[in-house]
Order: C-alpha cells, then sequence, then structure tokens
C-alpha cells in the first residue's frame, strides 16, 4: 500500500514474522505492507492478536528471542532497519524511532523519581552536565503539559495519576527529538475524558514538532479523529486500507464493519443490541488457507474458504481485500444499523464544523 507521495519515511514491504514456541511456529505477522508518508499520521486497527503491536515492535527491534523476520524489508532512510544489529538500534531507538507504550507503570522506573528519568537521556545521550539536563527535563514536562513541573520532578511514578504518567512518558519519547513516534494504544488505560486530553495532546506535539507517526489502536472511533490513513489488520494481515474518511465512513471489509458495529455509540437506538464479532480469531499455528475471517463472516463466500481474496480497488487510495468486491460475486451492503450509524457520526460531523 502506497501513500502517492514522494516523500515516504519509511516503507515496509512483504513483513512475515513467526514465532517459535513449545506448540510450533505461530504466524503472527504474514506479509504486510505499508508506505509510511512525512508528517502524517498512520492508524493501525484491529482486535488483539492480530499483529499491529507485533508488526511495529519490529520497526523498534524490540521482538521477543522467539522471534523470527522470516522475510520482508523495511527501509527508513535508505536503509533496511529490520537488519541492524543491536548496536545500531541502540543508536536509533529514541532519537529516530520512538515508542509510547500502553501501559505507563510498565514503562516507568516505579522506585526512581521522574525527573531522574527524563534527565538521564539528555545526560547519556546528550552529555550535557546534571543541571543543563534537569531545566531541559522541566521544559518538557511543561510542553507535555505537566503542571508545577519543578516540584513535580523529584516525584516518583505512584505520585501521578494514569494520565500524567502517559504524559510523562510521551516526555521521554520526544526526548531526542525522534523522526517517527510508535503510540502502541496509549489511552486503553485511561478513562474517556482523560483520553481525549492524551489524543488531543498527541496530535498538538505531533503538528508543532512535524512528527510522523504511527497510531496502533483497536478502537476505529479514535482513528477518525487522529489518523490520516488507517490499514485494518486480522490474522497478520491487512485486510483494508485507505484514508481514515473511506475506512470510518465507507468500509467495505466484512471484517471492519463488525469492528465498527461493536464500537460503543451514545446514539445507538434504545432496545438495539450492541453487535459483537461472533466466533473466535484463527490459530495462528494452522491459519487457514482462505480469508481468515471466513468462519466468522456472516458474508462469507464458498471461495472465501479456499483462497485468500486479493485486494480489490474502490478509489485510488481505498482497497479491501474481500470476495464481494469481485465483480462476478452476489451484491452485499453492510448492515442497515452500521449504515445509520455513519451516517449519523457524519451529519454530527458536519453540523460541529
Amino acid at each position: 500500500m502506497s501513500a502517492n507521495t514522494n516523500e515516504n519515511i519509511l516503507e515496509v514491504k512483504d513483513l512475515t514474522i513467526s514465532f517459535n514456541t513449545y506448540a510450533g511456529r505461530v504466524q503472527a505477522v504474514r506479509g504486510v505492507s505499508f508506505d509510511l508518508q512525512k508528517g502524517e499520521t498512520f492508524a493501525i486497527v484491529g482486535e488483539s492478536g492480530s499483529g499491529k503491536s507485533v508488526s511495529t515492535r519490529s520497526l523498534m527491534g524490540l521482538l521477543a528471542r522467539t522471534a523470527v523476520i522470516e522475510k520482508g524489508t523495511a527501509f527508513y532512510k535508505g536503509r533496511d532497519i529490520l537488519k541492524y544489529t543491536e548496536e545500531e538500534w541502540e543508536k536509533t531507538r529514541g532519537r529516530e524511532i520512538s515508542m509510547i507504550f500502553q501501559d505507563p507503570m510498565a514503562s516507568l522506573n516505579p522506585i526512581k523519581k521522574i525527573g531522574k528519568q527524563i534527565s538521564e537521556i539528555f545526560t547519556i545521550h546528550h552529555g550535557i552536565s546534571s543541571a543543563e539536563a534537569k531545566m531541559k527535563s522541566i521544559e518538557l514536562m511543561r510542553a507535555v503539559g505537566i503542571p508545577e513541573a519543578e516540584k513535580r520532578f523529584n516525584q516518583y511514578p505512584f505520585h501521578f495519576s494514569g494520565g500524567m504518567r502517559q504524559r510523562v512518558v510521551i516526555a521521554i519519547s520526544l526526548a531526542l527529538n525522534p523522526e517517527i513516534l510508535i503510540c502502541d494504544e496509549p489511552t486503553t488505560a485511561l478513562d474517556v475524558t482523560i483520553q481525549a486530553q492524551v489524543l488531543k495532546l498527541i496530535t498538538d506535539l505531533k503538528n508543532e514538532r512535524n512528527l510522523t507517526t504511527i497510531f496502533i489502536t483497536h478502537d476505529l472511533g479514535v482513528v477518525a479523529h487522529v489518523a490520516d490513513r488507517v490499514a485494518v489488520m486480522y490474522a497478520g494481515r491487512i485486510v483494508e486500507y485507505g484514508t481514515a474518511q473511506e475506512v470510518y465512513y465507507n468500509p467495505a471489509h466484512p471484517y471492519t464493519w463488525s469492528l465498527m458495529a461493536s464500537m460503543p455509540d451514545m446514539d445507538v437506538v434504545a432496545g438495539e443490541e450492541l453487535a459483537v464479532i461472533q466466533g473466535t480469531p484463527p490459530n495462528m499455528l494452522t491459519p487457514p488457507e482462505g480469508d481468515a475471517f471466513a468462519e466468522r463472516n456472516p458474508y462469507a463466500l464458498k471461495i472465501d474458504f479456499k483462497t485468500h481474496p486479493p485486494f480489490f480497488k474502490i478509489t485510488d487510495t481505498h482497497y479491501a481485500a474481500t470476495w464481494l468486491l469481485h465483480p462476478d460475486s452476489p451484491k452485499v451492503e453492510m448492515p442497515t444499523a452500521l449504515k445509520r450509524r455513519i451516517e449519523t457520526s457524519r451529519n454530527r460531523q458536519r453540523s460541529s464544523r
């Protein structure tokens, strides 16, 4: 999939990753390709286990020891970073590519003061004095919206709320001015109000610093507000991609329909039950031969159980891998309830302009 630009900062092609386990080889990522345009926010959406986090961790050299990159390339500034040595990764992490993780407490040392955790980045990587590192750290804490930064510099993570801890993690990830920021479900552990604040902060910082952002999430509702382009992943593969507006307002893959229909929504009609995705994801020790979503897809065709579909073009920027888009397939439209929700959301967006 391409961003249709000559200014791609990252080009991932045919990324295939498996894990060696006691039960056998788990095929976690299967032929994932995407381009990342400088300055954009690219979102990868899917259920837990779809392969989205594994794909992006490979771009940080943070895969588990049991992981095997079987094939594929990821070119960043002309070099395939998948072939980096650990020494090369140490020069790249934080400086070129940085990551915000889902759980801030897992990213912070609970027995080390917040200020120390930020300032040591400056002293280690820039070799500056402790006093100058403290000054830069306090400036960064202010930049991410932490009040009374001078006072809080000497506090521990347990003194901070979940939202404030995530702001600290964001500060750490931005300390060395990276080109690419990977956000791995950075708001999942936060309540709805704080989620909105953190999302706005990430978006504002992205615009101020001209960051290129990869946003990992299971929530298509979040994507509609933060992303420029979206890829939907299922069972280790991208099944649909396009601009955020195209995927959110004109989804074409039955899995994308299911994801959107299962999102909580304040416009649900009284008495209408929240949709659920029936069944379970496939066993990635032995992925199905055809479309991996076929067993859970109420619109599945016979061919879905035999042959994985290619990408079918919807627009110049919107593609989906579903046999329902084949010219000879029966015409199937998205569920009426989902169509109504999308139209309500579109009208709300128009009226807010």
